[in-house]
């Protein structure tokens, strides 16, 4: 079959717009550190990050999703809501420079805090200890009061599209909620409705440096042989107000994408093609074992025919430059 007539029977179709970009923002100026397990992927600082975000557009890319690495952390996770933390800043230079990029932000506190989890742990910052938890349990309503700031700081600052990733029970409520009271009705809410506790995230934990600094995240993450559950988690985060659903990793968990997609049909759906999947085609690619742009190009069009209407890609703006060729 001849190339025109393929592209005019083609059923799934991959352009930048369909892109998100993530990126790491640190403090200081002039920092560009490379992350080591994601080749191509760095921290950078506010001015080269705005550099970064002038280039994405370029590229014809619509958003990027901010993850902020903090000057100090703290069991309360503080540097998340404060008004001059990282994100607040990069979001405001950003969106000066750069009005029409969409900025989601990443609503969590594992960066922040200097235990790694994404929230108040019980005898970690907790104002109200539970005598009959553990000591390392993770308090999910003195989690949703932080949260709460963190949106709220986060528009503030002139994000478009905040995203709570933490899997905490009631945070798509709580945000919404937060947004509202704080004359932030307009900010859409991207909930990471299904986010399984995966293998997946260990390049991620490097670039964030948000690694847990003991046990794991099974609590409140997904388990990953679990398929209804994400339909149940969803129809949660819908219930109480979303405007985005996400499902992330997106590679193993392409049957969920369609599951979703299937029964939230007028939602937005996103895949977040995480940095375990970035690295090991990067690292494929680089022991000349598989041809990157086709592999990558292929990857992403077929989360896209699961039925993602975005995906968040480390390959974003590599794909962009191709697809653009």
């Amino acid at each position: 079959m001849l190339p025109g007539v393929r592209g005019m029977v083609r059923e799934t179709h991959l352009s930048p717009a369909h892109l998100v970009s993530p990126l790491f923002v640190i403090h200081g100026r002039d920092v560009k550190n490379p992350v080591s397990s994601m080749p191509g992927v760095f921290q950078l600082s506010v001015d080269l990050l705005v550099a970064e975000a002038k280039h994405t557009v370029s590229l014809g890319i619509p958003a990027v999703l901010l993850f902020g690495v903090p000057a100090a952390k703290d069991p309360q996770g503080t540097e998340s809501f404060a008004r001059d933390g990282i994100i607040q800043r990069a979001v405001a230079e950003i969106k000066s420079a750069c009005p029409d990029l969409v900025v989601i932000t990443d609503v969590c506190m594992c960066e922040y805090t200097d235990h790694g989890h994404c929230g108040i742990l019980n005898t970690g910052g907790a104002r109200r200890p539970v005598p009959s938890l553990p000591e390392d349990a993770l308090l999910n309503d003195a989690t949703l009061e932080v949260l709460e700031r963190i949106a709220a700081s986060h528009a503030e600052a002139g994000a478009d599209i905040v995203a709570p990733s933490g899997m905490i029970d009631g945070m798509v409520r709580a945000v919404r909620g937060a947004l509202d009271r704080a004359g932030h009705a307009h900010v859409p809410v991207m909930s990471y409705a299904v986010k399984y506790a995966s293998a997946f995230y260990g390049p991620f934990r490097e670039a964030a440096q948000g690694a847990p600094r003991f046990g794991d995240r099974r609590s409140h993450q997904m388990d990953p042989a679990n398929a209804r559950e994400a339909l149940r988690e969803a129809a949660l985060d819908v219930e109480e107000g979303t405007d985005f659903l996400m499902v992330k990793p997106a590679l193993p968990y392409l049957d969920v994408v369609r599951l979703l997609r299937e029964r939230f049909p007028g939602h937005p759906l996103a895949a977040y093609n995480v940095s375990g999947e970035y690295a090991m085609l990067k690292a494929a690619a680089a022991n000349g074992w598989l041809n990157e742009r086709a592999a990558v190009l292929e990857t992403l069009t077929c989360i896209r025919r699961a039925g993602a209407d975005l995906v968040i890609t480390y390959h974003a703006k590599e794909a962009a430059r191709w697809l653009a060729e």
